[in-house]
């Protein structure tokens, strides 16, 4: 298991640089659209869909990225300043879902519909390819820095946890989350920003080269500290979230796409969250 997870994780590292490499976004977003689109067709198994009405869904799903995505290039990349309102809508949505979800374990009644709940994840799917592709057009760094922000949080919970779990944060949900890898992860959260931040500092007489480097330039010291805490509580209960709706679904892995880690959900669930808000503080 551990072999499959590292060739897997060495390929997927693979894609992921080689579409980086271009400074035209296009090949990183044409990416990041097929492994969406794959985890919309998960999505909609989990929201009780089957065969061929997976297929659909995921193809619709990729048809209207696929057009967005058109219109993103021919207008040069940017988004006008009035999206902010469509990030925080998006945020808005997320704090309710996990509201109204996490603490009593189940889905709120109006998801248990799979119709319903497949246009959620149509829509939050969306939203998080969307930030993501915004965020690599405003360089590879500065997208890789945010990301890794999430992976960096989820390593540490993973030792953290092994190391000195013993109080389970939500044993109903996913009996493997420890208030002490949330703990880790906060910690490692924190010490990475303040290291990104550092660097950017030291780069180019203060420019900021990443992510972190410019919301604190946005926020001050403070206000990056507290977005960082906002971000990995979203990262934290994005994969709770997922973890929830495979539960209702009687399944352990939302997919068997990549060998040792399960589907392409089981990668991204907490940066579904994330990233739209990733995007809504940078507007601040």
């Amino acid at each position: 298991m551990l072999r499959q997870r590292v060739l897997t994780a060495l390929v997927l590292a693979a894609l992921l640089l080689a579409s980086l490499l271009p400074s035209d976004p296009l090949p990183f977003a044409l990416l990041a659209l097929v492994f969406c689109a794959v985890g919309m067709g998960e999505w909609a198994r989990l929201s009780g869909y089957r065969h061929g009405a997976v297929v659909v869904w995921a193809a619709g799903w990729a048809a209207v990225a696929g057009g967005a995505l058109f219109l993103l290039e021919r207008q040069g990349w940017g988004l006008p300043p009035a999206w902010v309102w469509f990030w925080g809508g998006c945020t808005a949505l997320w704090v309710v879902l996990l509201a109204r979800s996490l603490p009593v374990a189940h889905l709120p009644s109006g998801l248990r519909d799979g119709l319903v709940l497949a246009s959620l994840g149509f829509l939050l799917l969306l939203a998080a390819w969307l930030a993501l592709v915004e965020l690599r057009v405003r360089g590879a760094l500065f997208m890789l820095s945010m990301l890794a922000l999430v992976w960096a949080a989820d390593i540490a919970a993973y030792f953290g946890g092994r190391a000195w779990g013993r109080s389970k944060m939500a044993p109903a949900i996913s009996p493997g989350k420890t208030w002490a890898g949330a703990w880790t992860a906060m910690a490692a959260a924190l010490l990475y920003s303040i290291g990104c931040v550092l660097a950017a500092g030291a780069a180019a007489h203060g420019a900021a080269s990443n992510y972190f480097g410019e919301l604190q330039q946005r926020l001050g010291w403070a206000g990056t500290l507290l977005a960082v805490a906002f971000l990995l509580g979203f990262a934290i209960g994005g994969d709770l979230f997922e973890s929830l709706l495979k539960r209702a679904a009687g399944v352990k892995d939302s997919g068997r796409l990549l060998p040792g880690h399960g589907g392409v959900l089981d990668r991204i669930d907490a940066l579904i969250p994330t990233l739209p808000l990733a995007l809504l503080l940078m507007t601040l």
